[in-house]
């Protein structure tokens, strides 16, 4: 008796959910809040220990669900809404499913306990009873649920009642997403229902079809043959008068168009005949749509995406590309934003031809000023994918103007893009000059170092007009009173290599065509283009005013290591272009840095003292030119008439095979950077009459260091740069001279000359020397080897290798060392940002002692940290066939 009073007595005291809400929202602070969660939690535990009636528990589950929405634990409550299911009562079930839906998910484990109650719901009499045992299974069904409710989901698409129909319809749609080999089982029963007159069960048929069609390319050709009945559909949509029922914003049920687009583009797809039999509706459908609304644009969206994707007739193609213009127009950042973005797509696939394209460019560029940041990246985008040889001009300057007023995250990969597309489309070889130079002076500080390196290329393969205009642009800009070039670290060393390297054609009289009849071939592709960029330099400086500038430069970078050793080189060469006055100003500017704190620096700045001492002849043949890099020309030339990724990778191993690019003479074939012998002999008696002739009797290993590109083409010195264990001592002796000016101690000459080279630096410090070798060692580093599978006895490893632009080479091996391996298949997967490019393997059968190499190259512009999916299949000597994937991302800091 005491019992039941006390749950009478509970029942009364008991907060119902309107009082729970009501005490929540009259709590002043979040602890509050807390308290009075926690309160009730714990009320509503002992409620469920302590009184079992369906009527308690369904007041107790409605406030915990309000607490779970609040963000707070309600876990406890997952059994007692089972027991709500399990109830006669429908308020109870709808109470208890909703509470299923909202606390379980398809991992947990308790979720295998419902199955039974959802399969004794599917086959209630009660239709709205059925209704919440598919909306349930619909939402939370895991794997192993689908498989055993299966055939109930399939009954139903039958039912009678369209309420039912359409609910086992997007029910079927879970389960074929987590059960793929079931899709089998609902196609029948899915064509069936495209011939219903209901909207919503006709929506969700047309779902339920294309989501497997996605699945299995069997079912879309077996769908294939319904196109016209599709199209009838539609057709009605469009043309049968309008109903209160369906309409949204004069449009007639705008949701199953857009069902009815997505099926259809999935449906034509390369395939020409049911492309043939839909392009008269999609016709109508993007002439007759209002785009006024966003109900009409989201169908005009859908008709121009099926259009790109199917085999459309070019009228239909023009059509749609016209009316992403008009979303270009809109107001709406994001009908704006989605028209960018399909734009992109049409023009990188080549989807409509360019004049199409062309007709909205000034729009684009009008997008590049938005307010909004993503609509501005998206135009971007855009903009470079337009580009061609005919606006190249106009477009770029447009670009580098969004260029001064990019964020500084975004400059670098602006300035790279810009200068990719100048080498691509560029008229002529000045034009592209002048467009980098540009963009040093408006960005220098964001330049990276291969944007600066491929400048150097571009001006040692011009000709001497070509440097000379160049040198004196460089020169001009620099010169300008104006503090902002002194932010720009990218123009400064740029300038200062052009003028170290061309310093007499500075100073000197105008090289013969320079800007006159400047490479007439390349003039006569400017058709009726307007005039150059660049106009005649009228700049000639005095040898006083180019150390002055040289000597400014680097009083105000003394702090800068880097623009320190490449003004200090600059200096150097300029010793031997000028004249004998201004070269004793040179060698008073670099003795100021003898004792700099910077070991490089300091280095550099004794050795070319040291260097300035020696007599004419000699000194010029130590700092003469660097000969010309004809590989970056090759490079340029045949990336013009061709932007893909396998063309351009192909031409950068070109380049690396080229000796032109040898420029610090590693290659054993190499003898740009041999002295004579006389220019030796006179080296010698400086020295001390040194005998070069002697036999060799040592040989010595020379570890290669990495260096700076720039460094190496500045002829810099580097004191990290190499080095060299001898093997064995000598009695014969030797100097290496050359060895250090050009940043490495390995430089050999090609033929078997008895000249040696000799290291100045040991000269001046101690007399004995080291002896000559006929020829030396030129080890490659050691790289690193990365396990990327080690199971079932087959390994996989990755050896990466860097190459210039961006470019990774990686090597990879299958091995075993215990059995045989059949039918080895490596395939992989990786980011947007990356374009990949795999050879064909070596085989595809491994044993011990017989390995299967397969090599890949990855292109990754945007320098983003690599991630890879492999997926490994193999057979085993037993006959299984074992499929793997496995993620890699050991190459992320490369």
């Amino acid at each position: 008796m005491d019992i039941q009073l006390s749950n009478i007595i509970n029942k009364l005291t008991a907060l119902r959910l309107k009082d729970l809400i009501k005490e929540v929202r009259n709590c002043k602070t979040a602890a509050d809040e807390r308290a009075v969660i926690a309160k009730e939690s714990a009320n509503i535990r002992t409620s469920f220990k302590e009184d079992d009636s369906n009527e308690v528990r369904n007041n107790n589950i409605s406030k915990l669900l309000y607490i779970h929405m609040l963000g707070y634990p309600a876990h406890f409550g997952q059994i007692e809404c089972l027991k709500l299911v399990a109830s006669p009562r429908f308020s109870d079930k709808r109470l208890g499913y909703l509470g299923i839906m909202l606390l379980l998910d398809e991992n947990q484990e308790i979720l295998t306990l419902v199955t039974n109650s959802l399969k004794n719901d599917l086959n209630h009499s009660n239709m709205y009873v059925v209704g919440l045992a598919l909306c349930t299974l619909g939402n939370i069904s895991s794997v192993e649920m689908a498989r055993d409710l299966s055939n109930e989901v399939e009954k139903l698409l039958g039912s009678t009642s369209s309420y039912i129909r359409k609910k086992a319809a997007l029910c079927a749609l879970r389960i074929v997403k987590k059960v793929p080999e079931l899709t089998e089982n609902y196609i029948q029963r899915s064509k069936k229902l495209l011939v219903e007159r209901h909207h919503g069960v006709l929506l969700t048929a047309v779902t339920l079809l294309a989501e497997m069609c996605k699945q299995n390319n069997a079912v879309t050709k077996e769908i294939r043959k319904y196109v016209p009945h599709l199209v009838k559909i539609l057709r009605g949509l469009i043309t049968n008068e309008l109903t209160a029922e369906h309409t949204v914003n004069n449009v007639s049920d705008p949701f199953l168009q857009v069902k009815l687009l997505r099926l259809l583009r999935l449906l034509g797809h390369k395939n020409q005949r049911a492309s043939d039999a839909m392009n008269d509706i999609l016709a109508q459908v993007v002439t007759n749509t209002e785009g006024s609304k966003n109900t009409g644009n989201a169908v005009l969206y859908e008709a121009v995406l099926t259009i790109i994707h199917i085999e459309s007739e070019n009228s239909l193609r023009v059509l749609a590309i016209n009316i992403l213009g008009r979303f270009l127009a809109n107001s709406d950042n994001n009908i704006k934003y989605v028209a960018l973005i399909t734009l992109t797509t049409v023009a990188d696939t080549g989807f409509a031809s360019t004049t199409t394209l062309q007709r909205h460019r000034k729009i684009i560029l009008d997008c590049l000023k938005d307010v909004d940041i993503s609509i501005r990246h998206r135009a971007l985008d855009l903009s470079f994918s337009l580009l061609n040889s005919q606006n190249i001009r106009g477009m770029t300057r447009e670009l580098l103007n969004y260029l001064e007023v990019a964020p500084v995250n975004e400059k670098s990969s602006v300035i790279r893009r810009i200068c990719e597309s100048a080498s691509i489309w560029k008229p002529n070889s000045r034009w592209e000059l002048d467009t980098i130079c540009r963009v040093f002076t408006i960005s220098g500080k964001s330049v990276e170092q291969d944007i600066i390196n491929h400048f150097v290329k571009l001006v040692s393969v011009s000709p001497g007009d070509l440097q000379q205009y160049i040198t004196r642009k460089l020169y001009s800009i620099l010169s300008q009173d104006d503090d902002k070039i002194f932010e720009q670290e990218g123009l400064i060393i740029a300038g200062t290599w052009c003028i170290g390297e061309y310093g007499d054609m500075l100073i000197g009289n105008d090289v013969d065509q320079v800007l006159g009849g400047l490479l007439s071939e390349e003039t006569n592709n400017n058709n009726n283009e307007e005039e150059e960029e660049g106009t005649a330099i009228d700049v000639k400086p005095s040898e006083d005013e180019v150390i002055l500038l040289l000597n400014k430069l680097i009083d105000h970078f003394c702090n800068n290591d880097i623009i320190c050793e490449y003004i200090l080189t600059a200096l150097a060469k300029l010793s031997t272009r000028l004249s004998s006055y201004s070269k004793e100003k040179c060698r008073s500017i670099v003795s100021k840095f003898v004792t700099n704190t910077d070991m490089e620096i300091q280095q550099r700045a004794v050795e070319y003292n040291e260097y300035m001492k020696l007599d004419e002849t000699t000194l010029s043949s130590l700092m003469e030119r660097i000969p010309p890099l004809e590989g970056a020309s090759k490079l340029l030339a045949s990336r013009k008439h061709n932007k893909s990724m396998d063309d351009s990778v192909d031409l950068l191993d070109d380049i690396d095979n080229n000796n032109a690019n040898d420029l610090l003479g590693l290659s054993t074939s190499s003898s740009a950077t041999t002295a004579n012998q006389n220019q030796s002999d006179n080296i010698m008696d400086l020295l001390g009459g040194l005998s070069l002739g002697g036999k060799t009797t040592s040989t010595s290993t020379t570890k290669q260091m990495p260096s700076n590109t720039l460094d190496d083409l500045l002829g810099g010195i580097s004191s990290s740069s190499s080095t060299q264990v001898p093997a064995t001592s000598t009695k014969s002796n030797s100097v290496d001279l050359l060895g250090d000016l050009l940043g490495s101690s390995n430089t050999t000459n090609a033929s078997n000359s008895t000249s040696s080279p000799i290291n100045l630096m040991n000269s001046l410090t101690s007399p004995s020397l080291t002896s000559p070798t006929n020829s030396l060692s030129n080890n490659v580093p050691t790289r690193k080897t990365y396990t990327a599978y080690d199971k079932n006895g087959l390994k996989l490893e990755f050896i990466p290798k860097q190459e210039p632009n961006n470019i990774t080479v990686v090597k990879g091996t299958f091995s075993s060392s215990t059995s045989t391996f059949n039918q080895i298949n490596l395939q992989i997967a990786v980011q947007k940002a990356l374009r990949l490019q795999m050879n064909q393997p070596s085989g595809n059968s491994v044993s011990p002692g017989n390995n299967v190499v397969q090599f890949f190259k990855l292109l990754n512009p945007n320098k983003v940290p690599i991630k890879l999916r492999l997926k490994i299949s193999y057979q085993l000597s037993s006959g299984q066939v074992i499929n793997e994937i496995v993620e890699f991302n050991s190459f992320m800091n490369l």
